[in-house]
């Protein structure tokens, strides 16, 4: 739907145009079977923290000292060789043998029987079925307690490594990728190795690289052995508790294990919306859908949605199909939009303005709230009646969708035609460069519009015009740069920028009543526009109005206290005032 590039779009379509592989890591059992004893490899529990991962329920905890290389099983074959090796077969800890019959998990050197087999921690036996996502988050809190703070504890049961709070993102990192709570895209080369049937702990080779990379091997080994469903379920309590960035990371975690559950993909879209990035919960909405056609929860929302891009008919067609979902107040106020946008659209036909400016807000506070057509047209409007402070306003209400996302749900043409009016409100409010890019993006994506390119010779022509007369009227060329400005004004004429530069220029030739002219010009445009009043204040008492540049001086007080400046032109056109009403 959004993909393709329609002819029509917006507003009732009337207005706009528009697995993991084996690892060769196997090989690590022969090599450590050579090893002439191995009771010379024990060591304490520091340096590299290994996380292990179980087959046939049984558990190695392997530990490794600073120095020393990590102890693998006994060789097989050399156990058969061994006369001894035949009563003792079984996991090595630390260098000891343990007996056959009391195989199961070591822990510094204690057995455990197998029947009370499961995580041991610190030499503690705890129950196999006490084991789960939290006792295996909680042997990792208590590896990495001692001698680091890279290791936090987070809502919802959970652990959050440095440099993967969830979306949250740290000081100064420009990277704007969302990581997830757990680094769930695992690498073969951090999973852990497989070997004759059973797991096994892979060491890190180089310990020296920092915590920031051990803790993500943490990490990663728990990841694999999440269940989604747990995540989703503690990324609903973080949804439920407003913590909207972390339910995001449970849920794209969830994702990244079971790409093909709908209602992974549904959640993803909730915590997307509740964020503000609604055009990204509407592709995540369309692949629910695409996983499971009949799914009614995503079809309502995906119908909320469109209801709030002014997507109405899109809207209506989604909410039919959620079914007992669907909120019958939801789908009376798509149709509320809906005959409000064809006022619009008639509106706009006849050049009624500001019933066009009516019926638009009408629309917005009947539920489109996030539709960027209707806030375009709103701006569209203020443009044609010289109300430029008004048309930015409208244009900075509405949302500011990423171009390539809009021209994915809107189409090319429609999106062109958005930044085409994008782009004359930046011009009209003298944001030139703002203005260039805009136009730029537009013409891209429809070469062929001709407003578009009408607005991109006009763009062109006035920033070129500004930008010569800057430099001629910081060299004091001011006749000069009155004439560059003056161009300007040629190709658009209710330019307020172009309007105060002139006007400068010409209170610098002595031309005050002309100055103040251009200045009342360009407040007429923009009423905020302090620049332009605080010149048309100057001017004023360089020809002694001090009544009108005190007036005018009090509002620039009021806007900018802080300027001492201004303070003092106020006191001094005030005692003239005094002075002149005492002769």
């Amino acid at each position: 739907m959004g993909n393709n590039s329609q002819s029509k779009c917006g507003c009732g379509g009337m207005i706009f145009w528009r697995s993991a592989s084996k690892d060769n890591n196997a090989d690590n059992f022969g090599k450590a079977s050579k090893t002439s004893d191995t009771k010379k490899q024990q060591g304490g529990r520091e340096g590299v923290t290994l996380i292990e991962t179980a087959s046939s329920d049984k558990h190695a905890d392997s530990s490794s000292g600073s120095n020393t290389k990590p102890v693998p099983l006994v060789n097989q074959t050399r156990q058969r060789n061994h006369p001894k090796a035949l009563q003792t077969q079984g996991y090595v800890n630390n260098g000891r043998r343990v007996p056959k019959e009391a195989e199961g998990n070591v822990n510094n050197g204690r057995r455990v029987p197998k029947e009370a087999e499961g995580y041991v921690n610190n030499g503690r036996r705890v129950p196999k079925d006490a084991v789960g996502i939290s006792g295996e988050l909680e042997s990792m809190f208590s590896d990495r307690q001692k001698g680091s703070s890279t290791l936090v504890r987070a809502s919802s049961s959970n652990v959050m490594m440095f440099s993967n709070l969830g979306n949250l993102r740290k000081g100064g990192n420009t990277n704007t990728n969302s990581q997830n709570v757990v680094d769930y895209r695992t690498k073969q080369s951090d999973e852990s190795p497989v070997s004759n049937g059973r797991y096994t702990n892979q060491r890190v080779e180089n310990a020296s690289k920092g915590s920031t990379e051990k803790t993500g091997s943490l990490c990663r080994a728990v990841s694999t052995r999440m269940d989604p469903e747990q995540l989703k379920i503690m990324g609903n309590e973080d949804y439920k508790n407003g913590r909207f960035e972390e339910a995001l990371a449970l849920y794209e975690a969830a994702i990244s294990i079971d790409p093909n559950k709908a209602s992974y993909r549904s959640n993803k879209s909730a915590a997307l919306t509740a964020l503000g990035r609604l055009l990204e919960a509407v592709f995540e909405c369309r692949e629910a859908i695409q996983i499971e056609p009949h799914y009614q929860r995503a079809h309502q929302r995906l119908g909320n949605l469109n209801k709030r891009l002014g997507e109405t008919d899109k809207a209506l067609y989604h909410y039919k199909l959620a079914g007992s979902e669907a909120d019958p107040e939801e789908m009376a106020k798509v149709k509320k939009i809906q005959f409000h946008l064809n006022k619009c659209t008639e509106a706009r036909r006849i050049g009624d303005w500001n019933n066009l400016i009516k019926e638009a807000s009408y629309a917005i506070s009947s539920g489109a709230d996030s539709a960027p057509q209707i806030f375009a047209l709103q701006a569209e409007a203020f443009l044609k009646l010289r109300r430029h402070q008004h048309a930015e306003e409208a244009l900075l209400k509405g949302p500011n969708f990423d171009v390539e996302q809009c021209t994915r749900f809107f189409g090319q043409i429609c999106n062109a035609n958005l930044l085409v009016i994008r782009a004359r409100v930046y011009l009209a409010v003298g944001r030139f460069d703002d203005a260039l890019v805009a136009i730029n993006q537009a013409c891209k994506l429809d070469s062929n519009n001709k407003d578009a390119i009408k607005v991109m010779m006009k763009t062109k022509a006035v920033a070129s015009a500004r930008s010569n007369g800057n430099e001629l009227f910081k060299a004091s060329n001011f006749s000069e740069a009155c004439a560059a400005y003056e161009e300007g004004l040629e190709n658009d004429p209710y330019n307020s920028v172009l309007l105060c530069n002139r006007a400068a220029c010409r209170s610098k030739l002595g031309q005050f009543e002309k100055a103040v002219e251009d200045c009342n010009a360009a407040l007429n445009l923009r009423p905020s526009y302090s620049r332009a009043r605080l010149r048309r204040a100057d001017c004023n008492a360089m020809l002694k109005r001090w009544e009108a540049s005190i007036q005018d001086y009090e509002i620039l007080v009021k806007e900018t206290p802080e300027d001492e400046g201004i303070k003092r032109s106020l006191m001094e056109a005030k005692e003239h005032l005094l002075q002149q009403r005492s002769e």
